[in-house]
């Protein structure tokens, strides 16, 4: 009789098996999700804080592991801020920047980081003026140009863009989730990763039938280890707000590079360029307003924004975030 009731056990055991399996797969994906939400919604909160303010927060971390993705994302975004130039700053090497101004306007500089500033002056031309620097850069850097007279005529601005990914594992192997910039991109185990929300990047028609660009950033940074536990306190400090740019904005252009993998960018960019392909391919570019490639239709060179002669706006934001126990 215990032989039979072993035998009829084990069978019923071999029988549940894979369900036992799938319960547990689809209980810690639930809970990886969980997490996500939890985890963007709060540093949504604790970036718009002022500096040195933040909130504390709980997470059960049994199954799941969370860790750093550093400098992940690189944005650059650069505008005329008057109508009466046309400036291109280019990077020549880690030294040296080149300056190219149309109508001769660009007289001096300025190159701001997280490690300080300084300023240099140069002469007009006709030609591409290179202005040798010592600036270094870790997350961010911004160069503005200015005329004679010191007004900013144009900016252009690098920020390098860290976050963090949350791993689950799974009967088949790991579950991925990375959460970068307001973005959310996952890949299941022997699948390629995939964008399942974008970066928040918006075009808005004001009232008066002119436009808004607006491009909130999100840095996320975790000092030392969270470990991991039922009940994990880590604390989410605002390191302070930033506005790169706000105002009237010209020869607006954009790129994003995401270095996690290589189907990520395709796919930002395939987003971005949606509106414009429909409309190329039904002849209506004349009327469009959006997106649009700033060269080569690929986006290959970047994007800018199509606004049928509308005056333009740009606000960029960035929310600095700092995560530890």
């Amino acid at each position: 009789m215990l032989a039979m009731v072993i035998t009829i056990m084990g069978g019923v055991w071999v029988f549940l098996s894979p369900y036992v399996s799938d319960f547990e797969d689809n209980t810690n994906w639930n809970s990886a999700n969980g997490i996500a939400e939890r985890f963007q919604d709060r540093i949504d909160v604790a970036g718009s804080a002022p500096n040195g303010t933040g909130i504390r927060h709980t997470l059960a971390l049994q199954s799941t592991m969370i860790q750093p993705i550093e400098k992940v994302e690189t944005w650059t975004i650069a505008a005329d801020l008057t109508p009466y130039d046309s400036v291109v700053v280019r990077d020549v090497n880690s030294t040296a920047f080149g300056i190219m101004s149309m109508n001769e306007t660009a007289r001096s500089i300025t190159i701001e980081s997280e490690l300080g500033m300084e300023s240099y002056l140069f002469e007009a031309s006709h030609l591409e003026v290179i202005v040798n620097h010592t600036s270094s850069q870790q997350h961010w850097r911004s160069v503005t140009v200015y005329d004679a007279d010191g007004n900013a005529i144009h900016r252009s601005v690098t920020y390098l863009i860290s976050g963090i990914q949350i791993s689950t594992f799974l009967g088949m192997g790991e579950h991925e989730i990375a959460l970068m910039n307001d973005a959310r991109v996952e890949r299941f185990p022997n699948e390629p990763w995939k964008v399942s929300q974008f970066p928040n990047i918006e075009i808005d028609t004001l009232v008066n039938g002119e436009l808004r660009l607006s491009l909130v950033l999100n840095d996320v940074r975790i000092n030392g280890t969270l470990g991991s536990g039922s009940r994990v306190g880590m604390n989410m400090l605002s390191l302070g707000p930033m506005t790169l740019f706000t105002g009237q904005a010209y020869n607006v252009k954009f790129t994003v590079v995401n270095s996690l993998n290589d189907l990520i960018t395709p796919q930002y960019h395939d987003r971005f360029l949606e509106e414009y392909t429909l409309n190329r391919a039904s002849g209506t570019l004349d009327s469009y307003i959006g997106y649009a490639p700033y060269m080569r239709a690929s986006g290959a060179d970047g994007f800018t924004v199509e606004t049928q002669g509308a005056q333009l706006f740009l606000e960029v934001d960035v929310k600095r975030v700092e995560v530890s126990r």
